[in-house]
């Protein structure tokens, strides 16, 4: 499937900064079908018990994932979380290829929710959420906050497609 957009990198986020030692550092790839998609690897850095990613970690990246997909068609307006469920189907292990996958199912002027599933390379399910959002500006976040100061990485990675054929949302 083709990707439309790749989206910025933050500076210190725990999913996707640039410039914090522990994060993910992953990248987020607005698709042809409005789904936000992302191709990771969790560290051991992340893990909880050995081999697998702590739940902390796994529902960060839903999070983030699901809410980065209200930016395909509102690349300004910002979130946050108000509700999260997340069903753990099988061991997150970190240091393999995950694919992320997720989508908007309402959007009004004051909210939105969406859900979100972590696959492995393989296309089996290992995690998937729902996640509601209220609709909020920057300075209403945090005091003082400009979004364009913390989002700042466009990386150009060349990534043009992605064979999202075991991955459905």
């Amino acid at each position: 499937m083709k990707v439309l957009k790749k989206q910025k990198n933050s500076r210190y986020c725990i999913i996707c900064g640039m410039d914090n030692n522990a994060s993910v550092k992953a990248p987020f790839y607005e698709m042809e079908d409005k789904t936000i998609v992302s191709k990771f690897k969790f560290r051991d850095i992340h893990q909880s018990y050995p081999g697998r990613v702590h739940g902390g970690m796994i529902t960060a990246m839903l999070d983030e994932l699901i809410g980065r997909a209200l930016w395909i068609d509102a690349p300004d307006t910002y979130g946050v979380t108000t509700n999260l469920s997340v069903k753990y189907r099988k061991a997150v292990p970190y240091g393999q290829l995950l694919v992320a996958v997720g989508k908007l199912t309402k959007n009004t002027s004051m909210f939105f929710a969406g859900v979100g599933k972590i696959f492995d390379e393989n296309g089996d399910l290992l995690a998937e959420a729902e996640v509601n959002y209220i609709k909020l500006p920057p300075d209403k976040i945090q005091e003082n906050l400009h979004a364009d100061d913390e989002m700042i990485y466009q990386i150009d990675d060349g990534v043009t497609e992605i064979d999202m054929e075991k991955y459905k949302i």
